[in-house]
């Protein structure tokens, strides 16, 4: 697994273009990781809404759930599902709309400046072990290009959106992802 610097892109999985995606601003470093959990409907795996709902093809009335979703407008550049499948929708390169309204270190619209992966899950169930081995091949990939990406600059959506957010939760297995990218 590798990142095509040229085009941004994840060599070696699918890929599914988003349009909720912009340039980022002139000169910005991407040095930030963010771990996001979704599932959709809550709580449910599997299907096809998560992809929808990154390509604003989401059937809102397929779920009751789905009516607040319905203006709604966000990406992320991968998600893993369940079975470890891993779905790119943004360049690395180009901004995705994942973090919200959102601060680190300091800064503001941490879209800006970070890269956004989304696991399928829930804030309370364990993440599968598949996911894990995947995001750490990701997270390794990525090191490659943007070095920063290691440590305290990644996080999940509830650091960097605290109680707005609170994925990917208490079942994310910090400790687990730590050692298998060798740091502590």
């Amino acid at each position: 697994m590798h990142v095509d610097t040229a085009s941004g892109l994840l060599v070696g999985v699918r890929q599914v273009a988003s349009p909720n995606q912009n340039a980022r601003p002139t000169g910005t470093a991407i040095d930030l990781l963010v771990i996001h959990g979704i599932s959709l409907p809550a709580g449910r795996f599997g299907g096809p809404f998560v992809e929808q709902l990154f390509t604003n093809t989401l059937d809102v009335s397929a779920d009751a759930g789905f009516q607040e979703l319905a203006e709604l407008r966000v990406s992320s550049h991968l998600f893993i599902d369940r079975k470890g499948h891993v779905t790119q929708f943004v360049p690395f390169h180009r901004r995705a709309w994942h973090a919200g309204k959102s601060r680190f270190e300091g800064r503001e619209n941490c879209n800006d400046f970070s890269i956004g992966i989304e696991l399928e899950g829930t804030d309370a169930l364990p993440y599968e072990d598949v996911q894990y081995t995947q995001l750490i091949a990701v997270c390794r990939a990525l090191r490659e290009v943007w070095p920063a990406l290691e440590g305290a600059h990644i996080v999940g959506h509830s650091d960097i959106a605290p109680g707005r957010k609170t994925d990917p939760g208490p079942a994310f297995d910090w400790p687990r992802l730590r050692n298998g990218l060798n740091y502590q």
